[in-house]
């Protein structure tokens, strides 16, 4: 799982205005978007990014799916530029977050926070169990917004994070059943 920046920390916010919130609207991640999603990883994760191969990949995987943020602007007709991308592995009871990701000149203005919860909604719709993900030991804001949804650590995996060798905290979230609601099954 990755939620980036991982290696430089927040970004920091110029003014109030950077701070407001940033609207977004969330539609399915589409193979057009990954030309995008690439450029982000490669700023978010450095080394560490996943190539074009490994995002279409995932993105036609069994039990995958997959989420773009893209701006709102009533101004500009049509797609935008992908800002925000997430995706999760379903495989019958448990939910894997896979990455979360937000372009630095949007971080900290709630596109991350609104991926999250399209992951956990789509979580309790396929009625998972439990949400699992990893994340960064160093990367505080992912760690405090998981914690903020309840998500508490449970391991951690060595080195996990490579080609840096940087340690993760395996994190999860129960679901109770109530939470479901009625909503599809299967991913």
């Amino acid at each position: 799982m990755q939620l980036g920046p991982a290696q430089t920390g927040p970004a920091q916010p110029a003014s109030l205005a950077d701070r407001a919130p940033y609207e977004v609207r969330l539609r399915p991640l589409e193979a057009p978007d990954l030309r995008r999603v690439v450029e982000l990883e490669q700023v978010l994760f450095g080394r560490g990014a996943w190539s074009y191969g490994m995002l279409a990949d995932e993105l036609g995987g069994w039990g995958r799916w997959y989420v773009a943020a893209e701006p709102v602007r009533p101004d500009t007709v049509g797609p935008q530029d992908v800002v925000g991308y997430a995706g999760l592995w379903f495989d019958d009871e448990v939910v894997q977050i896979m990455t979360i990701g937000v372009d630095p000149a949007v971080q900290h203005r709630g596109v991350g926070r609104a991926l999250l919860e399209a992951l956990l909604d789509r979580s309790r719709a396929v009625r998972a169990q439990a949400v699992l993900l990893e994340v960064r030991v160093d990367n505080e804001p992912a760690i405090r917004l998981y914690e903020g949804y309840g998500f508490t650590r449970i391991s951690v995996r060595k080195k996990y994070y490579q080609p840096e060798g940087v340690d993760a905290y395996v994190m999860r979230l129960e679901l109770r059943a109530a939470d479901a609601g009625p909503g599809p099954v299967g991913a």
